[in-house]
This record gives structure tokens, sequence and C-alpha cells, in this order.
């Protein structure tokens, strides 16, 4: 187990409190009640938005980062924090983008903060990004944090579960080939669409590398998997 950051107010640094600010307002800038609704609607109405299109979002962005500097490792978590406490799902969004745009910032600590976000305000377009974009790369950096991985593969939250089957995504030749099948094989009877989903995504992406050891593994596994996560894998063999 890591040691968690420690736990500070909302936006107590200077530079998530500015940001924080300048992202309020160019959101604002460019809201669009339309497209909005129907971008609530694509997310089952989990969350409002302001309504912006990824491009626009992510142009918002960049003008409300101009001038700043890089973050530290507080200001990360603080930043992440701040936007999870809001409600618009672009804050949300905005911050799996800034925390993937630093992958050299955090250390080990910092998967508990991620944690944090994946267990919260849970939806595929946060939690898919901070898998196999954020922490799958901080594991990759930190092998210690491995055993978190392990730990999260047999975790009773859906969403720490579908993090773990996709954080070696895109690890080409370097995947943990038994740790990927370990993982698939210890949720393959789950219940949940999106863990069978990933299990599929996870393979077939590995695929990609191996196609002969995804193959035999789904013929070894087929009495146990779930259709869907056959149907995923195999799309490509």
């Amino acid at each position: 187990m890591t040691d968690s950051l420690p736990q500070t107010p909302l936006s107590a640094t200077p530079l998530a409190e500015t940001l924080l600010a300048r992202l309020t307002t160019a959101f604002e800038a460019h809201r669009d009640d339309a497209r909005a609704l129907a971008m609530a609607a694509y997310l089952r109405d989990r969350f409002p938005f302001f309504g912006l299109s990824a491009p626009t979002r992510r142009a918002a962005a960049r003008t409300a980062l101009t001038g700043l500097p890089d973050p530290s490792e507080t200001d990360l978590a603080e930043i992440a924090r701040a936007c999870w406490s809001r409600d618009e799902r672009e804050f949300h969004q905005f911050a799996c983008d800034y925390l993937i745009a630093h992958p050299a910032v955090p250390t080990p600590a910092f998967l508990e903060v991620t944690a944090d976000l994946i267990t919260t305000k849970s939806w595929w377009d946060t939690v898919d990004p901070l898998a196999t974009r954020f922490v799958g790369g901080l594991v990759r950096r930190h092998p210690t944090l491995l055993g978190r991985m392990d730990d999260w593969s047999e975790s009773t939250n859906l969403w720490l579960i579908r993090t773990a089957l996709l954080h070696q995504l895109h690890y080409g030749p370097s995947t943990d080939e038994k740790r990927l099948f370990r993982y698939c094989s210890a949720q393959a009877a789950h219940p949940d669409f999106f863990v069978r989903k990933a299990i599929g995504w996870a393979l077939r992406h590995y695929a990609r590398t191996n196609p002969q050891a995804v193959r035999a593994y789904l013929t070894t596994e087929s009495a146990h998997l779930s259709p869907l996560s056959i149907r995923e894998a195999a799309k490509h063999l």
C-alpha cells in the first residue's frame, strides 16, 4: 500500500485557484445549451455539460493555461480534485487531459488520488483515459505499484477492475501476459458490461502483439469468458 498524498482543501494552491477560475471563464464563454443536452443524454444524463466539443474544450483549456507554470505534484492533486468538485463534465475531462500531459510529475503516492477520481463520478469517458494513458504510465514508471493493480483487479468496484484490466493497453511487447490473462480469468464471470467489455478490449489490443497467445487463451477459457468478451477479443484474429 502506498502513502496517500495529503488531503488539503480544494483549490488550495495558487496555481489551482488561478487555473480553475480561468477554465470557468473559458468554458462559460463557449457554452452551447443545445449541444449540452445532447451530450448529457449520450452519457445517460449522469452529468451536466457546458456543451463543448472536444476540440473546443481543448482550445479553451489552452487559453486558460497560457502563461501558467508547470504543476507540482500537489498542484496536480488539487487541480484534479477541484475539477472533480465541479458538476460539468468538461471539468472532469480537462483534469484527465491535464494529468496525462504531466506524466513525469506524480510519484507512486499519486495513485491514491487517481483511485478517488476513478471511483467518484465514474463513467467510461474519464475512467478509460485515466486507466490507459495515466495509470498505465504511472505503473510502468513505478513497478512497485503492480501490487496495487493486483488489488484493483480483485476489487468490488467495477471501475477499479476495469482500470486494472486496461492499464497495460498500450504496453505492446512489454505487456505482462501472465498478469493480463490472470486478471481476465479472475473477472471472466463478472456480470457487468463494462468489465466484460474491458476484458475483450484488453485481449484484442494484446492480440496485435501476440495473436497466437490470445487465440490459445480464448480456446482454453472459452467456457468461462462471456460471449461479449470473446467477441471483442477475437475481432481481428
